[in-house]
């Protein structure tokens, strides 16, 4: 049995779909914190088990019987290390066999304040002793597709990553690239640094979304306390943009970077370029 954490978010749905397209759905558990908000993972004939992240004692009943994990990283910054580590241990003890870690890009290396936890996880995998591969995922191409209504409203696309350059790709090409690794036998050991085959800077973003939408917008970089500033005067949360905006100033560091193909070799096809996420969204 394969075990997907965290499969009513985001990435967790689109792990499901493709990996319904690997192997029969009876062989697919949605570990959820809520099972009652999972209905639709329930009708593909996936097995739902309650599990929350911060409820340890749900976890390892979640896990029996399963020979395989997925570990998507917490959504709760801050709470990731301790969380992770109830989701490994709970594993362990129920004898899972191989856990896959959705971590960060170069998250060795990064400048990006998000590496530590994700250093942590790396760490309590390592630890536990279970056969673990590492999904370094760099960024979605959707985080910033996000701020694009208020960029054609304002005309301006801010950030704070200078020239730095971005090397993003689509969520759903994530999600095949954990499909494929979860679904294999031999991954045990692997680390594979995940991100798009094209990169680009927030001018050429803001370009192509003032290109596509025949209006104005032209980037504007500001120093990472102003932009953390201005997503707060937005109403972001304070914890959100003062996140986002380190991974902004990480990301003009480099670390948001990387040219090696991993991910397209990986799920075998280019992955989806920044335009057509930006196409997506602005259909939406």
């Amino acid at each position: 049995m394969i075990a997907i954490t965290g499969a009513t978010g985001q990435l967790g749905r689109l792990v499901i779909n493709a990996l319904l397209k690997k192997v029969p759905a009876s062989e697919i558990i949605a570990a959820v914190r809520s099972p009652e908000k999972a209905a639709d993972l329930q009708a593909l004939g996936v097995t739902l088990r309650a599990a929350d992240y911060s409820q340890p004692e749900t976890l390892q009943s979640a896990f029996v019987g399963v020979d395989k994990l997925l570990l998507i990283s917490s959504s709760e910054v801050g709470q990731r290390e301790v969380q992770h580590k109830a989701v490994i241990d709970a594993a362990k003890a129920a004898g899972v066999g191989f856990i896959a870690y959705t971590s960060l890009l170069h998250a060795d290396t990064s400048p990006l304040g998000l590496g530590v936890e994700h250093r942590a996880t790396e760490a309590q995998l390592k630890a536990s002793g279970i056969p673990f591969a590492l999904l370094r995922n760099g960024w979605y191409t959707e985080n910033y597709a996000a701020s694009i209504a208020p960029a054609l409203a304002h005309h301006a696309f801010i950030g704070a990553v200078g020239e730095g350059r971005i090397a993003s790709a689509a969520r759903a090409d994530y999600a095949a690239a954990a499909a494929e690794v979860i679904s294999r036998d031999d991954q045990a050991g692997k680390v594979y640094e995940l991100a798009g085959d094209d990169s680009y800077t927030l001018a050429q973003f803001s370009a192509e979304i003032a290109k596509q939408s025949g209006e104005q917008v032209d980037y504007i970089n500001l120093p990472q306390a102003e932009f953390a500033a201005a997503l707060k005067g937005a109403g972001l949360p304070e914890g959100l943009s003062e996140m986002l905006a380190d991974s902004d100033a990480g990301a003009e560091k480099g670390g948001l970077f990387d040219d090696s193909h991993t991910l397209s070799k990986l799920i075998g096809r280019p992955t989806t370029p920044y335009a057509d996420v930006i196409k997506a969204a602005l259909q939406k």
